[in-house]
């Protein structure tokens, strides 16, 4: 059955849909988390060793951490796998161009391709940034997310990568969130308005709790 599934139009769509909403939910967390750079290194620091000891004594140091870990590594790889192969299945069902120009789609539904790739790419990046230190520009010290984060968002290279990131991602969720709510039966045509406002507004707020960290190093209020 899941195999039937998996191969079905509808099946990988589902399956988009689902890992999309799972990565949703953790954007929402992560961002809060972020934000919280703004009171200062003693409390980012705490908020950062308390992702590590979460679940404890239950769980072991990292458990959860590393679960939480593998569950996002699967919904991307879902998510990425599926958008790939429903890609390539458009393409070979419509081997020849339209012999009339089709309706202009919206940016962000014309963007969601490379704007998945932007993100993908992005992922890496930031992971070898401020999570193993790889490209971390000046010293990663292990321990010290605060400072990691200056670091980083004090090159202006750091702030261009970041912030081209954040809008791609703007425009993935406020085309995503809409198309994962009709796959999922949740959308109707009385509820596309209401859907598509929830959709704009989850956007912009993502984008500006982001983009408001390397905001902040720019500015100087956080140092």
């Amino acid at each position: 059955m899941a195999r039937t599934v998996w191969h079905s139009t509808v099946g990988k769509k589902t399956v988009m849909a689902v890992s999309g909403v799972i990565m949703l939910l953790y954007l929402v967390a992560h961002m809060i988390g972020n934000l919280k750079i703004y009171f200062g290194a003693g409390e980012f620091s705490h908020y950062a060793h308390w992702l590590r000891t979460v679940g404890e004594p239950f769980m072991h140091y990292e458990w959860t951490l590393w679960l939480i870990r593998i569950v996002l590594v699967v919904a991307v790889v879902a998510h990425a796998t599926a958008a790939y192969q429903l890609s390539r299945r458009d393409i070979r069902a419509r081997p020849s161009k339209y012999v009339h120009s089709k309706p202009r789609a919206s940016y962000a539904t014309r963007t969601m391709r490379w704007g998945g790739i932007i993100l993908g790419l992005f992922l890496v990046w930031h992971i070898l940034d401020l999570t193993t230190g790889t490209v971390h520009p000046g010293g990663f010290q292990e321990g010290h997310p605060y400072q990691n984060v200056v670091d980083t968002f004090s090159t202006w290279y750091g702030n261009v990568v970041y912030i081209v990131a954040m809008l791609a991602l703007g425009l993935h969720i406020r085309h995503g969130f809409w198309s994962a709510a009709q796959t999922l039966g949740v959308g109707s045509r009385a509820r596309d308005r209401t859907l598509k406002i929830i959709a704009d507004a989850l956007a912009l707020l993502l984008m500006a709790g982001f983009i408001a960290v390397p905001v902040g190093v720019m500015t100087k209020v956080v140092s």
